[in-house]
């Protein structure tokens, strides 16, 4: 008896504690846990989605689009839990296969997707044409829908790509800037994402669809570049050739026009490309932006050099100079361009005919330093404030080749120095930036966006200096290695073009890869328009004919565009 009691009392504990550990469990859910398990619950039907912002254009000067947005259109199906296709959903699929020349998903693709509930896409990118056929029959079917993506969209391709840059799937499959202005002002362009809900019944169908914060449009960007300028030069500078091409406001600072090739078109990187793709890409140095890569400057540097032996006292711009055909130093004979003697010249004629001797004789009495003094003045060698990453380039001294080299500075460097040869670096943005300020008397810093400040210092030359440099470039057009340029009319054109060596005179006679870079720097204006520097380089060009017919060719479309513009001015009056 005492047993049976004991376990009566034993069941009664058990059921006393289990019923103890059930009221507190179901307290804990229902007073304590409640809103963990309504929020997961809800997450069985609602769907929280972003709402993409719309991205911010890139325009010219003049307003016109460089960088924009597209609608994209997709035929969706979306089922409506038939078991099967009903023939009227069957005669609907075959006037779409008719519309869409047959381009639709297969049919028991679409059968499944129909019994599921589920929602496929029939056609990735259907043609306004075609969205048309089906909306007249179809607008309001409950299998068809349309759905409107945005895809970035550049109207002038591959113009201007190194500046305004690509987009590229981040890591989230948002895309984001990767190159150019698309990069350098993400956050600007992007703008703010919205976000939606969407409810879901257990079959997976979309009952209802409703937002809670609007999205913001990306700002607007507008550029210093000119798209009829960039136009122009894009058609005049052959595809085939590697170089680059500015056009530059030396007032201002504006940046009107920037080509460098070989190119790309920045639609290409919306969608995944192949390795092939991008090794081409690579192999060419398509990315490397040639307005501001680095180069030998050439006979370009020769106004560096005439300028600083001018106030150094070296030489007197009145001089006459007898060219032989060389000139020797230290037992070595330093030759003219192509070893011809050009005889007796005028100072001015020495700088406009390009001829060596003249600066060879200046290297033998100028010091490195004293010439590197004078390159830095006139902005070489030193980043131009550019909003893009650049580089300095080189202006050799001293200091830098024991630095550098571990050497000491030889007299007969300085030779080389004289005529833009030796260890000289310089990118097209300081050459434009320097040609300027000659005839500004400042050094403007460049702009590519409308609303930079425009900034500038005064240059360091003394403005006789600077006139004798402005006849001799003119002289140049006249009588000199740009006479390609002469016969421009109703135009006022100065220039100085340039030939730099790469490697040695043997390697470039014998292999085309070893061959000079052609430059050409021309300040030019048009009647009662404001002047312009246009610089032209051309890599591995053997002489600078080709950049100079290019500069011509650009200069006199120029013309051409000024001259129909005031037709249709006067036309309109």
């Amino acid at each position: 008896m005492i047993i049976k009691i004991i376990k009566i009392k034993l069941f009664f504990f058990i059921l006393g504690l289990f019923l103890i550990v059930l009221s507190t469990r179901l307290i804990y859910l229902q007073i304590y846990a409640w809103n963990y398990f309504i929020t997961k619950s809800s997450k069985n039907f609602l769907r929280i989605k972003k709402n993409r912002s719309i991205r911010g254009d890139i325009i010219d000067r003049n307003g016109k689009i460089l960088a924009t947005n597209q609608a994209i259109n997709t035929l969706i199906w979306h089922g409506t839990g038939n078991k099967k296709l009903t023939p009227e959903q069957s005669r609907l699929l075959t006037v779409l296969r008719t519309i869409t020349n047959n381009k639709i998903a297969d049919e028991s693709i679409i059968a499944d997707a129909e019994k599921k509930y589920k929602k496929i896409i029939l056609i990735k990118q259907i043609s306004q044409e075609e969205l048309g056929k089906i909306a007249e029959y179809y607008q309001n079917h409950p299998n068809i829908k349309i759905e409107t993506t945005i895809e970035r969209h550049y109207p002038f391709y591959t113009y201007a790509s190194h500046l305004i840059g690509y987009l590229g799937n981040d890591i989230i499959e948002q895309h984001s800037g990767k190159m150019g202005l698309e990069k350098l002002f993400e956050q600007d362009l992007r703008g703010k994402d919205g976000t939606y809900i969407d409810t879901i019944n257990s079959y997976g169908k979309e009952i209802e669809s409703f937002e809670l914060k609007k999205p913001l449009s990306g700002g607007i960007i507008k550029t210093t570049l000119d798209i009829e300028m960039q136009s122009l030069a894009e058609s005049i500078f052959p595809n085939e050739l590697t170089g680059a091409l500015l056009l530059f406001d030396p007032f201002s600072g504006d940046i009107l026009a920037s080509l460098s090739r070989p190119t790309f078109d920045p639609h290409i990187f919306l969608k995944k490309i192949t390795h092939q793709q991008w090794s081409r890409l690579q192999d060419k140095s398509t990315f490397l932006n040639r307005i501001l890569a680095l180069y030998p400057p050439g006979s370009i540097f020769k106004l560096v050099t005439i300028s600083a032996a001018l106030e150094q006292k070296i030489i007197t711009k009145d001089i006459s100079w007898q060219c032989t055909g060389y000139s020797v130093f230290c037992g070595r004979k330093y030759y003219c361009a192509h070893k011809k003697q050009h005889g007796l010249l005028s100072l001015k004629e020495a700088v406009a005919q390009s001829c060596n001797t003249l600066f060879f004789e200046i290297g033998k009495k100028i010091d490195i330093d004293i010439l590197a003094q004078y390159a830095y003045a006139f902005g070489l060698g030193q980043e131009t404030s550019f909003l893009f990453k650049e580089q300095k380039g080189v202006i050799p001294t001293r200091t830098w080749k024991r630095l550098v080299k571990n050497q000491p500075w030889w007299p007969g460097e300085t030779l080389s120095v004289t005529i833009g040869q030796s260890f000289l670096l310089v990118s097209i943005l300081q050459i434009a930036k320097m040609i300027g300020s000659i005839f500004t008397g400042n050094l403007v810093k460049p702009r590519i966006l409308i609303d930079e400040s425009i900034e500038s210092l005064p240059l360091t030359i003394q403005d006789e200096t600077r006139e004798f440099l402005k006849e001799s470039m003119h002289l140049v057009i006249q009588r000199g290695t740009g006479k390609k340029l002469q016969t421009i009319k109703d135009l006022e054109i100065y220039a100085k073009t340039s030939t730099a060596q790469t490697s040695s005179l043997e390697k470039s006679s014998v292999d085309s890869q070893f061959k000079e870079h052609g430059w050409c720097a021309t300040y030019f204006s048009y009647k009662d328009q404001k002047p312009l520097v246009l610089v032209v380089l051309i890599e591995k060009a053997g002489n600078s004919q080709i950049p100079t017919i290019i500069a011509k060719n650009f200069i006199l479309g120029y013309k051409k565009l000024n001259e129909e513009k005031k037709q249709i001015a006067y036309s309109v009056k």
